[in-house]
Parts: structure tokens; C-alpha cells; sequence
């Protein structure tokens, strides 16, 4: 693990707390996450958390123009690092594809396990109590509104999250679980979407008085 150690080093100051959503506790938390899903999986786990803690070393928000190229430049940046760690021209190229894949913005579909996990254990990061934080920071970021005030969950009007957040939760959040692509993701997305669901319900009786 050593190879890991450095890394860490090299990684760690491209995650800033400038976006809560995507900082150094963000990376431990999808570390701690790949970690449980790889348990008794064949994957080569040295590469898929090297992968991990490059995913996002660019990252870039939600409304720029070339949000979905980020995780194309973010394996681009990590390739110079990774090889300083001594990790092999194979093995760089097997992390660079873990990083491309994982971004839900690139719409890909993961051709490894690795891949598989670093996307579901990134994806589970934007679920549950840790979701309603991320979700209210990056609308913070957008400076978009909570909800629309006359119609809160869009019975009557077109889906918007790009001016309101609880829109995000219908546009996204609550299709994550079926996206998932290993058992134990589904499973643990499913219920932490169950959370985020009754984390809504409270919202809207607050709302509705």
C-alpha cells in the first residue's frame, strides 16, 4: 500500500473545501464505500482505490459548460501521478478507464468491476443523509432555489434542477438505485433513497403548514 500512500500525498491538495460536495471527506467516504463493496470480489483493489482517489482531482460544476469531460481530464492529470508512484503503463491505463467510467455526466456503462464499483460507491456518496447536504451545497453553488414555491414537487409543471433543488431529487437522486451495477449497491441505494424520500415528506409538511 505504500504505492497508495504516496498518492494520497500527490492527490490530497487538489481537493478543496471550496465544494463540500466534492472534498477530501468525499474521497473517504467513496474509499470506505469501494472498500465494503469489493469485499469478496475478484477486483485488483490497489487500482480500483487509486482510481478512487483520482476521480475528481478535476472537477467541475454542475452547469459548466464542459461538466462532462471532467473525469476525461481528471484520469489525464492522474496519469503523471500514478506513474510517479511506480504503478505500471498497464495499470495506469486500467485506472485512467475506472475514472473516465465513473461519471454519471459520460453516461457510460462500466466495463470492469472495478469500474462498476468506484461508479456505484461514487453514486451511493450523492444518497441518504449525506445526499440532502451534497444536494443543498452544489444549490448553493448554482445559487438556485430550495423549491418552487407554488408547485414544490412539479405535479403541474416541467422538472427544473437547475432552479430548484428538490427538482433534483425526481431528475436524478431517485433513479439511482436501479442504475446500480452490483447487488450490494442497489441494495444500499435503495435505502438510503428511503431516507431522502422521507426527508421530502417532512420538507413538504413544513412547506404546506
Amino acid at each position: 500500500m505504500k504505492r497508495l500512500e504516496v498518492l494520497i500525498s500527490l492527490v490530497k491538495p487538489f481537493y478543496t473545501p471550496d465544494d463540500p460536495a466534492h472534498d477530501w471527506p468525499h474521497v473517504g467516504r467513496v474509499i470506505s464505500t469501494a472498500k465494503k463493496l469489493a469485499v469478496d470480489e475478484a477486483v485488483n483493489l490497489p487500482c480500483l482505490l487509486a482510481a478512487v482517489y483520482c476521480h475528481d482531482i478535476v472537477n467541475l460544476s454542475k452547469n459548466h459548460p464542459e461538466r462532462s469531460q471532467a473525469s476525461q481530464m481528471a484520469a489525464e492529470k492522474a496519469a503523471p501521478l500514478l506513474f510517479q508512484c511506480g504503478f505500471s503503463n498497464e495499470e495506469v491505463k486500467n485506472i485512467q478507464q475506472y475514472v473516465i467510467e465513473h461519471s454519471f455526466s459520460k453516461g457510460l456503462k462500466p466495463t470492469s468491476l472495478e469500474a462498476a464499483i468506484l461508479q456505484d460507491s461514487d453514486r451511493l456518496d450523492t444518497l441518504g443523509a449525506i445526499g440532502v447536504l451534497r444536494c443543498a451545497s452544489v444549490n448553493t453553488q448554482m445559487k438556485s432555489s430550495f423549491y418552487e414555491p407554488f408547485d414544490p414537487l412539479a405535479e403541474l409543471r416541467e422538472l427544473d434542477d437547475k432552479k430548484y433543488m428538490v427538482d433534483h431529487y425526481f431528475v436524478k437522486i431517485f433513479k439511482l438505485p436501479e442504475m446500480m451495477n452490483t447487488n450490494k449497491g442497489k441494495v444500499e441505494a435503495q435505502k438510503r433513497v428511503s431516507f431522502m424520500k422521507n426527508f421530502l415528506e417532512t420538507l413538504m409538511t413544513e412547506i404546506n403548514g
